[in-house]
């Protein structure tokens, strides 16, 4: 475990109550360019997010129908009755996803699948950084709008569904995790800028409740417009 991730660690509550807690629960609100552009506008807007931390399994409820749920793991997306019965799934959905640009609509099974491993990742930080496999390393700092941040890459493992390979996270000075990068594979490797803030503490873990995410250019800024994806979180809950 490299510095910096212990020091991520600590300012986000610890790592004995991260491996304590088993689930974050929360109303996610989202917006943004992609859901529209993918034929799903409003799809994951007022839903509740749940994962746990200590696999990678996600939730929405509901999820295009009242009765509906989704179910999420890495090598299968199910959705499901809110009585548990599948009413559609598709095994090893990241094939699924083969030939697609950013522009490519979804179905609704592949919705699931990107939006209940983008929540598992973001929501899972930083106890996830330090399962198996999952490598890091700190590089270069990086300085925006005359804040300077530690930086951290990141390498995980192929048996852990997330948007790419190889991720960087900006660290502030108070450890606290502030924007990652990465390309989104099942978009055409489109390459993204993720902003992090609102960041709460909810028993005893620091959890932010705000993400705002960009494209990114050659020079690695933000490009400004538009709002790619925007997540915010109310009624977080640990348990």
């Amino acid at each position: 475990m490299t510095d910096l991730l212990t020091t991520v660690l600590e300012a986000h509550g610890g790592p004995a109550r991260w491996r304590e807690a088993r689930r974050i629960s929360a109303r996610q609100f989202s917006d943004g360019a992609l859901w529209p552009l993918k034929g799903h506008p409003g799809a994951v807007d007022g839903v509740t997010v749940t994962v746990d931390l200590h696999r990678q399994f996600t939730s929405h409820t509901p999820f295009l129908g009242e009765d509906r749920r989704t179910a999420f793991t890495p090598d299968r997306i199910a959705i499901e009755t809110t009585e548990g019965e599948v009413v559609e799934e598709l095994r090893n959905p990241r094939a699924s996803f083969a030939g697609h640009e950013l522009t490519t609509p979804w179905n609704a099974p592949q919705l699931a699948y990107f939006t209940g491993y983008a929540m598992w990742t973001y929501l899972t930080e930083p106890i996830s950084l330090t399962f198996p496999g999952v490598r890091t390393e700190e590089i270069e700092p990086w300085t925006e709008d005359g804040e300077k941040f530690r930086r951290l890459k990141v390498t995980y493992p192929s048996d852990i569904a997330t948007h790419s390979a190889e991720q960087v996270l900006y660290v502030d000075a108070d450890g606290l995790l502030r924007r990652r990068d990465y390309t989104v594979d099942v978009a055409g490797g489109v390459p993204s800028a993720h902003y992090i803030s609102g960041h709460r503490e909810v028993s005893g873990l620091v959890i932010p409740a705000i993400r705002m995410i960009y494209g990114r250019d050659e020079n690695n800024a933000r490009v400004p417009d538009p709002l790619v994806v925007s997540v915010r979180l109310e009624d977080i809950t640990v348990s």
